[in-house]
């Protein structure tokens, strides 16, 4: 039997990158999949390429910044599907710093955590009672960042990231009596269509990660499907790191230290 057979899921932003990856493997695992994306069209491109796999999927436009459309996503879900098994917060928004950070624009920085970290919060508000009477199934799994963590640029993004973090935490202890659970991931570089035009930068980010490349999207989203699934059924309350070490080693300080 596969893991998410009969389950219902519903993911953000998910017409490229992390969340289309995720969607892809929680469906073919079983799954039946609701793929939002601020754009539409991205959205069902993505749901089609999962039912020309033999998956289930459907698709809506979703703005995460918005109470109503988040509400009405989660309706869809649960009147296509039966229920709401997994909710995958995904949807972020970042904008480059400014070369000083006197100069950064306020509609900016509101911007990036309205969306990043206030649009997991509707999505977790709406979708909670829902997961509760998923039986015991119920689990939300938030994408972060290493920029939560650290320092990798950012400023209002990696805050975002960091309070997304702190919610996971905080909502692990309300939502456990109601048998949900509630997890993050931390990614660290992902190739995704973000950095398209930048594959120099991505080539000199690979060298500096201890396992040697930056990583996938189907690499963040098998460690999705663990936390959404009963492997995890034991597990609340936990950021994972998916990084390819470069949390826990600085080759670069290390080989500036053994420098004569």
């Amino acid at each position: 039997m596969r893991r998410f057979d009969g389950y219902s899921v519903l993911i953000t932003g998910a017409g490229r990158g992390i969340g289309e990856a995720t969607g892809r493997r929680l469906a073919a695992e079983g799954a039946r999949v609701l793929v939002t994306d601020l754009d539409g069209e991205r959205a069902e491109r993505v749901a089609e390429g999962i039912r020309e796999a033999d998956g289930s999927a459907e698709a809506m436009a979703c703005d995460v910044g918005s109470r109503t459309a988040v509400e009405a996503a989660v309706a869809r879900a649960v009147a296509r599907f039966g229920g709401l098994d997994v909710l995958v917060n995904n949807a972020c928004r970042c904008h480059p710093d400014t070369p000083l950070f006197e100069d950064e624009p306020d509609e900016d920085w509101a911007a990036d955590l309205d969306i990043t970290l206030g649009g997991a919060f509707r999505c977790a508000r709406a979708a909670l009672p829902h997961l509760a009477a998923a039986g015991g199934r119920g689990a939300i799994v938030n994408i972060g960042s290493v920029n939560g963590i650290q320092d990798f640029g950012n400023h209002a993004y990696s805050a975002a990231k960091a309070g997304l973090a702190s919610l996971t935490r905080t909502l692990s202890g309300r939502a456990a009596p109601r048998g949900v659970r509630v997890n993050l991931v931390a990614p660290g570089t992902v190739d995704t269509p973000n950095w398209a035009g930048h594959e120099e930068g991505l080539r000199r980010a690979a060298a500096v990660y201890p396992l040697g490349r930056v990583g996938r999207p189907e690499d963040v989203a098998a460690a999705v499907a663990f936390l959404a699934s009963s492997d995890a059924a034991w597990v609340t309350g936990v950021t994972l790191p998916v990084d390819g070490g470069v949390l826990v080693a600085n080759g670069e300080l290390v080989r500036a230290l053994r420098e004569e």
